[in-house]
């Protein structure tokens, strides 16, 4: 039978429904041996081109599950994820598809000139068209001991490749404490740094130079190896594993050098090797894949494959861009869409996390000619390593170790040819290079900006054509950036653009409030010299004509109170309504109170007692909030003094621009997967740490392994337990309008030093934040690099300031609905408030 575009010369397409008049399928039989990503991709292509009334399609997956995505394995080890978040295609997939799965049936061999698939069950498929993508396999280096029969590995010992090798390592990383694993590659660090978060020592050995040296070169992978072992994951390079110690199970493995080291658990990610013996007994053209043209087609003319199996022009592809672009092809040519279509190979360019340092890796990493350009950046200490090559004028290579800002205009220059600057050195450290004003001018004039207020781009634009040439002016004209201000930096680069560059320059940019015409340092200096202990006294000496600004009332207040702690003197009028009240003001009137729990901890009488005063004062809804707490919403203003009276319970600060909440998981008391007591510290952080005001709210957590159940990566401070007794601090986290992954700050070795460096942080935030800017804001303007320095080396000599400080807060603290809260400060301080939205009630159930 002859086959032009998918369908049989001469037969036309109304013959291909899926009912022929005499019973018979009249579709030509697709077969797909491997129901990998690259098996399944191909069938996903199939079907958006129609295939499914060209081919009756049948799929042979010689694992029992449906299709998942093998990249994701490493966070299903490390915890996070699930593995059924990381399926692709499921079982009913296929079924609805109308695709026949075989899972869990290998394929031996293919007949390719009866056109018969040979299963290991013994049945077997006729075909007509067939593709092979069996994907590969981990490559197992040559070990004494490392097996105790035939393909059966030595209990203990785990290749990386499947989810069920996966599952496998997660049940005895439960009840394991040294692991080895061999191999430095991309898949052998993510192990290593996954099974370390499960509590495990973690050693790697790898036969290489230096780590990842597929990808990187020999200054980048020393530098990788600095920062994984700055982790507490010890390397060994330049050395095989030659014996794995048993005999009953692994005990430990001997280098090549003769030295031994103790595991209970061993991990081989030596790399990959392509699956071809499907080929190899089918009498296809094997070499070091299976050899396939520009239409990914076999030696047989009817016979394709693709993927990680699939040797394409001499070269293989790991990764799965490449799969993609196969597929599409492949499509293309069997449906018929395309019958011209052509693969002529791929420019790989990857970005990933390795045990969590950022790489991006695209093209060469070192010049092959004498003419080649070749620009390095390396800082070993904030280990950092950038490196591009340049040929003709054009980018040919990127290394981003550490750094990784500036991947997307690289990525777009390696494939797309982008014009270089003539200052090779703006590839690497200028920020702007143009890219982001491309960006920006090529942004529709109607598109949002800002979410929070809905302005549009033209809207700012308009008002920059106006005659307002100050971000500020601009920001105050349009109110874009005043909601969230996430879109703030995106405002910046517009005005920046409509003014082509003729920025003025807004000299109240830098004043820490709006009324006092001093940055923070100044303004803080001269308040301690002149004893400026109240916001009328601070205006009066300060402030322009000693003019009052209402709008800089509440960031004088918190500077004040972090200045002088007890010693400062209150006014209430310097207060917004909600600190005022120590309870969050609603869209209609109302107030929510949030009483505190610690860590997330109460007990039956609390809950007894916030159900008995919810039903005294008729409150309308009682919620759970997201930190971890019992939220009172639509409470009356005047009921604010007695309700807090008969709860009894201290304010959880729900309201305030000050420490708020501490959420944790259950930890090591009761959870099968906690390495140290979360809770207990989250309460002893909550306790030390309570209401302490600061330039905009602070929010922590505290977990008891790096599953995360408590988001400590995505607070203003996280606390991790790795096992050991050893906790990671992460500063700068995000996870509101704001998404943003925390930096480690350090790992230290109990939980007295975790509320020492916490403490300190949180100290120097307070004094050198600018007023509502979060900690994922302040981190990242001050640097990670040399808040280490300040905290961890005290670089400036300001630690013992800095504890000193933070402890004159704490001794200044009082419930404020203790006995001075529970007296008005004002005659009408809890009057009836009027209501200002009339919303719905929602009962109490």
């Amino acid at each position: 039978m002859t086959v032009l575009g998918g369908r049989p010369e001469g037969m036309t397409s109304l013959h291909f429904g899926l009912d022929d008049v005499d019973g018979v399928d009249p579709r030509q039989r697709l077969v797909v041996v491997g129901n990998g990503m690259a098996g399944a991709r191909v069938v996903e292509e199939v079907l958006e081109r129609g295939g499914g009334e060209l081919f009756a399609i049948t799929v042979f997956g010689e694992e029992p599950h449906g299709n998942y995505n093998r990249i994701m394995l490493s966070h299903v080890l490390a915890g996070e994820e699930h593995e059924d978040d990381i399926v692709l295609n499921s079982h009913d997939w296929y079924a609805d598809n109308g695709v026949t799965l075989r899972a869990g049936v290998r394929v031996d061999r293919i007949d390719t000139h009866a056109k018969l698939v040979h299963a290991a069950d013994g049945t077997t498929v006729p075909y007509d068209q067939l593709v092979i993508a069996t994907g590969s396999r981990s490559f197992v280096p040559p070990m004494t001991g490392l097996h105790v029969a035939e393909d059966q590995l030595l209990p203990g010992v785990f290749g990386f490749r499947t989810i069920d090798d996966t599952r496998a390592m997660l049940a005895a990383a439960a009840t394991h404490r040294q692991a080895v694993v061999v191999g430095g590659g991309l898949l052998g660090l993510e192990a290593a740094r996954a099974l370390q978060g499960h509590g495990l020592h973690v050693e790697v050995v790898h036969a290489g130079t230096h780590l990842m040296n597929q990808q990187l070169d020999l200054d980048g992978g020393a530098i990788l190896r600095r920062s994984v072992e700055s982790l507490g994951i010890a390397v060994h390079l330049a050395t095989r594993t030659t014996e794995v110690v048993g005999p009953d199970r692994v005990r430990g493995v001997v280098l090549a050098d003769g030295r031994t080291i103790d595991a209970d658990l061993l991990v081989i990610a030596a790399g990959i090797r392509p699956v071809t013996e499907v080929a190899l007994m089918s009498g296809l053209e094997v070499e070091r894949g299976i050899v396939v043209d520009d239409q990914l087609r076999t030696d047989d003319p009817d016979v394709y494959a693709v993927g990680e199996c699939a040797q394409h022009r001499g070269e293989l592809y790991g990764l799965v861009a490449p799969v993609w672009e196969q597929a599409r092809v492949l499509a293309d040519v069997l449906t018929g869409t395309d019958p011209t279509a052509e693969y002529h190979g791929s420019r790989t360019a990857t970005k990933l996390k390795v045990a969590g340092v950022d790489v991006a890796t695209m093209g060469v990493n070192r010049p092959e000619r004498d003419t080649d350009e070749f620009l390095v950046i390396s800082e070993p200490r904030r280990g950092v390593h950038l490196s591009v090559v340049i040929r003709d004028d054009q980018l040919i290579g990127a290394t981003l170790l550490g750094d990784t800002r500036k991947v997307a205009f690289l990525t777009q220059a390696f494939d797309r040819g982008t014009p270089l600057p003539e200052e090779r050195i703006r590839l690497l450290v200028d920020l702007s290079d143009g890219a982001e004003e491309v960006g920006v001018a090529e942004l529709p004039g109607e598109s949002q900006v800002c979410n929070c207020n809905g302005v549009s781009k033209q809207a700012i634009c308009d008002t920059v054509a106006g005659g307002c040439t100050s971000l500020g002016g601009v920001m105050d004209a349009t109110r874009a950036g005043k909601g969230c201000g996430s879109c703030k930096s995106l405002v910046k680069q517009i005005v920046e653009w409509a003014a082509d560059g003729d920025v003025l320059e807004d000299p109240t940019a830098s004043w820490y409030v709006p009324g006092i015409p001093l940055a923070k340092p100044e303004l803080t200096a001269a308040i301690r010299q002149q004893q400026l202990r109240s916001v009328s006294a601070v205006f009066a000496a300060l402030a322009p004509g000693g003019q009052e600004d209402a709008k800089s009332k509440m960031g004088m207040t918190s500077l004040l109170r972090t200045i002088w702690g007890s010693e400062y003197e209150q006014e209430n009028d310097a207060k917004f309504i909600n600190d005022r009240v120590h309870a969050n003001i609603q869209r209609d009137g109302t107030f929510s109170v949030v009483p505190q729990m610690k860590g997330g901890v109460t007990t039956p009488a609390q809950l007894r007692r916030i159900a008995e005063v919810a039903e005294k004062y008729e409150v309308p809804m009682v919620k759970v909030t997201g930190g971890q707490r019992i939220d009172l919403l639509g409470v009356r203003k005047e009921d604010l003094p007695a309700m807090w009276d008969d709860l009894g319970m201290a304010s959880g600060y729900a309201y305030g621009k000050s420490f708020r909440t501490v959420k944790t998981c259950v930890g090591s008391e009761f959870c099968r997967f906690g390495l140290d007591d979360s809770t207990r510290l989250g309460i002893d952080l909550e306790e030390r740490f309570q209401g302490i005001e600061s330039p905009a709210k602070i929010k922590m957590a505290v977990v008891g392994c790096p599953r995360n159940c408590a988001e400590a990566y995505v607070k203003d401070v996280g606390v991790v337990a790795v096992g050991g007794g050893r906790w990671e601090l992460y500063i700068g986290g995000a996870a509101g309008a704001t998404v943003r992954k925390g930096d480690l700050l350090a790992t230290v070795d109990s939980p007295a030093a975790v509320i020492e460096l916490t403490g300190r942080f949180l100290q120097y935030y307070r004094e050198n934040a600018n007023w509502l800017e979060r900690t994922y804001d302040f981190v990242p303007r001050v640097g990670l690099e040399k808040i280490k320095q300040v905290l961890l080396e005290d670089s400036e000599g300001i630690v013992l300031h800095l504890d000193e400080g933070m402890q004159r807060s704490i001794d200044a603290y009082t419930d404020p609905w203790g006995q001075d809260g529970k007296t008005p400060a004002t005659p009408g301080q809890f009057r009836t408030a009027l209501p200002l939205v009339d919303l719905p009630k929602v009962p109490v159930r």
